[in-house]
């Protein structure tokens, strides 16, 4: 008997290790086939619906009498579930906003997965080139660093992950400061002038994220370096001052301009060191004289003149006296409106900056931060951007410590969520290609002409443009309050439109601010690299298919009792 019961005890566990192998087993195949269906998904994302595939879109009247034999067919398998729509049915909002819903979860995965892929190759707005990790320059000490009363108050750059002595130096030294100051291991700031108080050495412990062995600040503590000289032959003073205009000189220059200098023979070149060594970001040139400053309600820069008035030259030394000054804008940044914080207390108000992607949202965050001294969140997490200063996108997005939260979201749940939201608009051909750019190119790059010529433009045009249309109709639909700003008024006006931004967000600023504002309204955010010149990505096809999208667009804002669509987006 007990023999028998030794054998059933031994059969039992042998099964038990077999149902457990089984069940390991198991679980690994459904795993290996859940990640190889989501990467079909997401490839087809990536890829766009091919071209006799493609999202369908609105078409002329005399397509409905087509066999559905002889139309395009539906969307292979993953994507299924969207319907094909009635033939009378494809000019219609309601068809646009059925088919942004179906192909949002799919567009938010392509999306995040961009994101990602793309961190790595942005850097805190220094050249994307590999630095050495050797630097050069006096190490100056450990200082207090105390982040509203900055001494160190000139550009600020960040990078989590390449941070070097070297790379702040370099930075600094381009833009013309004498001093580069690194803390928290991963944050750069320039000046002209040390810190006053002094730390105890030790008290700078953190090491720099791209660099052993080095050390980059501390706790509310600053490492201070001479900024690297530049190589040798170079003149990047020159090459970085920017000339802005002829203007009429104020009545009183000394009173308008805290700083001057007289010089006989001055050039432009001394007055910009000049200027840039004060810390100003204007340098104002009236004969031999050299005035330093910021643009105020005196010196607003709004208001150009001829430039023969100023002796028809950029030239100091054939530059007019009298009653008009030559305008240059040095190296240094306008520092009265980079200081930013998170909201205090929580905001009862929970507002969204709503675009499509490619309509200027991150300049617009940009031109918010600075304007109201509040960082912008973020539905996404974006690390470049992190790097950029966006501190916001570190925070979660629905904490309410930001002044608003940055989304391309356009869902009956996802709009719902805020109180009220700004509402950016954007012509949807530079839109599409804004995007098209970012997705090839990172947020500050050009696709190449492989790119553009490749199928994936076509089907990008296909499924993005829809898109675009959607997005703006689901806010329309569903938003609570609503400010309709459009990229193109912003960029032509931007004082009166950002005034309107600020006022929507209840916050008050200043006239000087707004300023600051302007005279920074490009931040980081010009792309650089070789632009291709009389370059035209879209067929007559898709500019057909874009202009009925626009014209349904322009129509759903004026039903709404907003102003249309501006005249330049039609015809094209």
């Amino acid at each position: 008997m007990a023999k028998a019961f030794f054998r059933l005890q031994k059969f039992l566990r042998r099964i038990q290790f077999l149902l457990f192998f089984l069940t390991a087993a198991y679980l690994m195949a459904g795993s290996l086939l859940l990640l190889q269906r989501t990467r079909l998904v997401l490839q087809q994302g990536s890829r766009g619906a091919p071209s006799n595939q493609a999202l369908p879109a609105p078409e002329d009247t005399s397509r409905a009498g087509v066999p559905r034999s002889l139309q395009s067919p539906r969307l292979p398998v993953g994507t299924d579930a969207l319907q094909e729509p009635a033939p009378g049915q494809q000019h219609s909002p309601r068809w646009l906003v059925s088919r942004n819903s179906e192909l949002r979860q799919l567009r938010r995965r392509w999306f995040h997965r961009l994101s990602s892929d793309q961190e790595p190759l942005q850097t805190a707005g220094f050249k994307a080139v590999k630095h050495t990790a050797e630097h050069k320059g006096t190490y100056m000490g450990c200082f207090n660093h105390d982040s509203r009363e900055r001494t160190l108050k000139g550009a600020v750059f960040y990078d989590l992950r390449k941070m070097t002595v070297g790379h702040c130096q370099e930075a600094c030294a381009e833009r013309a400061y004498s001093y580069a100051g690194l803390a928290f291991g991963a944050e750069c700031y320039c000046g002209n002038t040390l810190p006053a108080a002094a730390a105890a050495a030790e008290e700078c412990s953190s090491e720099c994220k791209g660099e052993r062995g080095s050390v980059c600040g501390g706790l509310n503590r600053l490492s201070v370096y001479s900024a690297q000289q530049p190589r040798a032959g170079a003149r990047p003073l020159r090459r970085n001052v920017i000339y802005r205009g002829c203007f009429r000189a104020p009545e009183n220059l000394t009173d308008t301009f805290p700083a001057s200098l007289i010089q006989r023979n001055l050039t432009v070149e001394m007055c910009s060191e000049f200027c840039s060594k004060k810390e100003f970001p204007l340098a104002v040139i009236r004969g031999r004289e050299c005035y330093c400053g910021f643009p105020t309600r005196r010196f607003s820069l709004r208001e150009g003149t001829d430039g023969r008035r100023c002796g028809g030259s950029h030239n100091a030394s054939s530059a007019a006296g009298g009653g008009y000054c030559l305008v240059y804008q040095t190296p240094v940044q306008d520092t009265r409106c980079t200081d930013r914080k998170f909201l205090t207390t929580k905001s009862k108000v929970f507002v969204a900056l709503s675009s499509f992607p490619g309509a200027g949202n991150t300049w617009a965050r940009h031109l918010i931060e600075h304007a109201t001294g509040y960082y912008t969140g973020s539905y996404y997490f974006d690390g470049a951007l992190y790097n950029k200063g966006f501190k916001g996108e570190k925070d979660h997005w629905r904490s309410r410590r930001t002044i608003c939260v940055k989304t391309h979201e356009s869902g009956k749940t996802e709009i719902e969520m805020f109180d009220s939201a700004i509402l950016l608009i954007r012509n949807p051909y530079k839109s599409l290609m804004a995007e098209f750019n970012r997705k090839y190119a990172g947020h500050l790059g050009y696709a190449t002409d492989r790119n553009w010529k490749s199928k994936e433009w076509p089907d990008f045009v296909n499924s993005y443009a829809s898109w675009w249309a959607s997005h703006v109709l689901e806010w329309l639909k569903y938003g609570k309050r609503l400010l309709v700003v459009h990229y193109e008024d912003l960029k032509q006006s931007l004082i009166p439109k950002l005034k309107e931004m600020v006022e929507f967000l209840n916050v008050t600023v200043t006239e000087d601010r707004l300023l600051c504002v302007e005279n920074n309204r490009d931040g980081n955010f010009k792309r650089s690299g070789a632009k291709q010149k009389n370059f035209e990505p879209f067929t007559q096809e898709m500019k057909d298919l874009i202009n009925r999208y626009i014209l349904t667009v322009d129509e759903a804002l004026k039903g709404r009792n907003f102003s249309g669509l501006p005249r330049e987006y039609v015809p094209r």
